[in-house]
């Protein structure tokens, strides 16, 4: 790599901490092919993006979705304290990750971190795994949104209607927004976001107010509530719910004040996440009684917090929160929608992509055709599970249990994979620049976050065939991680032949709108120097 790489336009400290780098080129330009390709800067501050982070991690849908099936499959009644636990490996992980933040601001988050720790061949890799993971997590939440919206057409105009209709429709809207400008899709997911979180504290509340038969117990924080051979696939849940926090850096280059505001929302969104999900799903156990929460959960399903909420709440209450658990459902997908877009961006504007992918529209500043490349990503994939759906319509077997589920199991395993490894590459990053001692406190957290995430990729891996619901040994229990593998193995290939073919190329990699700056630097001529006379 270059040895200034470490610069970024912004001036950013050096990672040995000895104060900026300077920054050549002067302000205009932002990236190494100039504005087409950068970012609109300033489009969002703390409060849009710690918006648009959260609303990927779903509130609603995790609730009454991912909390009650975790109740209702793996029998674990200690969820809450399984949200407690995690929540403080995911806050061991963001130390290093947001100081790393301050040191590299890219939209390839990620691989761009990986990149400037392990080398430029690791980081192509490691883009191909985000560009996959990211991918089929947006693209399986479309099957929820479509077999929801069915559901309410269903119930409330009694119409039947196919689930692919709404979720088609739902990828249009989605690619829609999605080229538009990042503080005009903040807005979006920030209203939809409060909404679903004060839905949740309002039923929180009357959960505490009327609790079920064994009162305000403490029963679910008990270790030994942990216990029994579902604990690997409910970690996995857990770690899914967490999913979003880890994209602020994505959104580096748009933000007014990346030094600071993307370590910030990364600890904001991380603490939320942590507390408000271990009080949710404590208190849905609170409103069954512990003893009986696995047994509520197996026979409602994810209907369980709406037959809670109805007797306490009223059924109009219930209507409401049907009704903005599927705008929860829109908002994370167009989170992740705009993740993609973005990765596609850098990518293109790296040369792993072809490069008409990194440049942005000149109205809105976004990555549009990023935008849509995953759209027509997201078509195919859905098409593809139209087709081959026999079930009749209100069938939850195609869009919930195998494009929802698969997909987003799929996602879920390579966002631990990426997380795992940039652990290392945060140190390996500081190690290499001298700031080893400086920065001893961040890479020992580094390191733990690491070791622990390994742990959940191993219990991903083994416990497979539950979070597929498929038989154990079965083939689709390896062919759906390996998708993540092939991804990498792809990635690392591209890696090795733009270091043997474009050398320049691969030198570039992490780099993002820093290289511009760099390569500005060496083709300058060197300043006259003045002759003296004799």
């Amino acid at each position: 790599m270059p040895t200034g790489s470490s610069r970024t336009t912004s001036g950013a400290a050096r990672a040995d901490g000895a104060g900026p780098h300077p920054v050549h080129g002067g302000p205009g330009i932002s990236t190494f092919k100039g504005q087409e390709r950068a970012l609109r800067a300033d489009r969002i501050g703390t409060p849009g993006l710690l918006l648009s982070v959260l609303a990927a991690s779903a509130p609603l849908m995790v609730v009454a979705g991912v909390m009650v099936t975790t109740y209702q499959v793996m029998g674990i009644v200690g969820q809450p304290l399984l949200f407690v636990i995690l929540g403080v490996v995911m806050a061991l992980f963001s130390v290093g990750y947001a100081e790393m933040s301050r040191h590299v601001h890219n939209a390839g988050a990620f691989y761009a971190y990986i990149a400037r720790g392990l080398g430029g061949t690791v980081g192509a890799g490691a883009s191909f795994v985000a560009l996959a993971a990211y991918s089929t997590l947006q693209v399986g939440i479309y099957g929820m949104f479509g077999f929801e919206i069915a559901g309410l057409l269903d119930r409330h105009l009694d119409t039947q209607t196919a689930w692919w209709v709404p979720a088609l429709l739902g990828v249009l809207v989605t690619g829609a927004l999605g080229a538009l400008k990042i503080d005009l899709n903040a807005k979006v997911l920030g209203v939809l976001l409060l909404i679903e979180v004060a839905l949740i504290v309002v039923f929180d509340i009357a959960f505490a107010a009327a609790p079920g038969p064994q009162g305000l117990s403490l029963h679910a924080f008990n270790p030994a509530t942990l216990g029994g051979a579902g604990l690997g696939t409910a970690l996995c849940f857990a770690v899914a719910a967490f999913v979003g926090f880890e994209q602020a850096p994505v959104y580096a280059e748009e933000t007014s004040r990346p030094q600071t505001v993307v370590a910030r929302v990364m600890f904001l969104a991380v603490g939320f996440v942590a507390v408000f999900f271990a009080l949710s799903s404590w208190l849905i156990g609170v409103a069954t009684g512990p003893g009986n929460v696995v047994a509520s959960a197996g026979h409602h399903g994810p209907g369980l917090i709406f037959a809670l909420t109805g007797p306490r709440l009223g059924g109009t209450f219930t209507d409401i929160l049907h009704l903005f658990f599927v705008t929860g459902i829109f908002a994370s997908m167009l989170s992740f929608h705009n993740v993609v877009a973005r990765y596609a961006f850098a990518m293109g504007r790296e040369g792993l992509l072809p490069a008409a992918l990194g440049r942005t529209t000149r109205s809105s500043g976004a990555p549009a055709l990023g935008s849509l490349l995953q759209t027509v990503i997201s078509l195919l994939v859905v098409t593809g599970f139209t087709l081959t759906d026999e079930m009749p319509a209100g069938d939850p077997t195609t869009p919930v249990l195998r494009l929802f589920t698969w997909a987003g199991n799929v996602g879920a395993l390579g966002v631990i994979l990426l997380m795992a490894t940039a652990s290392l590459a945060v140190i390996v990053f500081f190690v290499r620049r001298g700031a080893g001692r400086a920065q001893a406190g961040r890479l020992t957290a580094a390191a733990l976050a690491g070791l622990a995430l390994l742990v959940v990729l191993g219990f991903a891996v083994t416990d497979f065939d539950v979070l597929v619901s498929a038989e154990q040994g079965s083939l689709l229990s390896w062919l759906l991680p390996a998708l993540i593998g092939v991804a990498a193995l792809i990635g690392l290939v591209h890696g090795r032949v733009l270091r043997a073919t474009r050398p320049g190329t691969h030198a570039r990699i992490g780099l993002g709108n820093e290289a511009f700056q760099l390569e500005k630097a060496a083709a300058a001529p060197a300043p006259a120097t003045p002759h003296k006379e004799s």
